[in-house]
């Protein structure tokens, strides 16, 4: 699995946010389940959303042609993944955070889905960061759609040798939090360059890759904006995913 990663700046990514969320149409298909028989909060937020039951069928269709890359029980990493989904209760970011994960899993993520998923989410940090008004520190997110409040540690480039702000455009890019947590590029990541060393930053875990080798969780993808420099950026916190070199 490869999560497609881009890099935004909070103020045109609010205007992307709108424009996703005015010009996806409603859609009438979806979702893989009778909602008559939805009891879940999950569930009945899928439901209540043309997207989120668009997805859901994109799921379902995806699932059937999914082959595990590891040898692993293609029923234990679907059901890992839909845990992941009802764990976000009536959450539509963390939703559609969940049902992204799942689509990248199974090899077959529309672009469109994606950029749904980064509005959502990159609303969700927004609105954590004015509730934490003082940038208190909080721990690195542990489940999908989970957001926390940090600050920037380091930024280098990828390999770590050099400081960011002064490296050539191929070397990458790297940054660590004072939550333990990092995220790492082999492109040179705008958000993250425009950043500084202190830096507040909200952090939203949005994908916990599931078809991995036994204890390789590595590839965790978390979205930040930094709430100073107003750049934002997805990515994962290893240079590569799991089952990677």
């Amino acid at each position: 699995m490869r999560f497609s990663v881009r890099t935004w700046f909070v103020g045109p990514a609010l205007i992307l946010a709108a424009a996703i969320l005015g010009t996806v149409p409603a859609r009438a298909d979806g979702p893989s389940f009778d909602c008559t028989k939805a009891v879940l909060p999950a569930e009945k937020a899928i439901c209540a959303d043309p997207q989120l039951s668009a997805i859901d069928l994109l799921v379902s269709k995806a699932y059937r042609g999914f082959e595990p890359a590891f040898g692993g029980d293609k029923r234990k990493i679907a059901r890992g993944l839909i845990a992941d989904r009802n764990a976000c209760k009536s959450d539509t970011a963390c939703i559609v955070s969940a049902l992204n994960n799942a689509l990248q899993t199974y090899g077959n993520a529309p672009s469109w889905v994606q950029d749904y998923n980064i509005s959502l989410i990159g609303k969700k940090a927004l609105d954590a960061a004015a509730r934490n008004p003082g940038n208190k520190d909080q721990s690195l997110p542990s489940a999908i759609g989970q957001c926390a409040s940090t600050h920037i540690k380091t930024l280098t480039t990828r390999l770590g040798d050099d400081p960011l702000e002064t490296a050539t455009a191929d070397a990458g890019s790297a940054a660590t939090f004072t939550n333990g947590g990092g995220a790492v590029s082999y492109d040179r990541e705008a958000g993250l360059a425009a950043s500084k060393v202190g830096d507040p930053v909200m952090m939203c875990l949005i994908s916990i890759p599931r078809d991995c080798p036994r204890d390789d969780d590595r590839g965790r993808v978390y979205y930040s904006v930094d709430l100073v420099a107003k750049g934002s950026w997805a990515l994962p916190d290893s240079q590569h995913m799991c089952g990677g070199a």
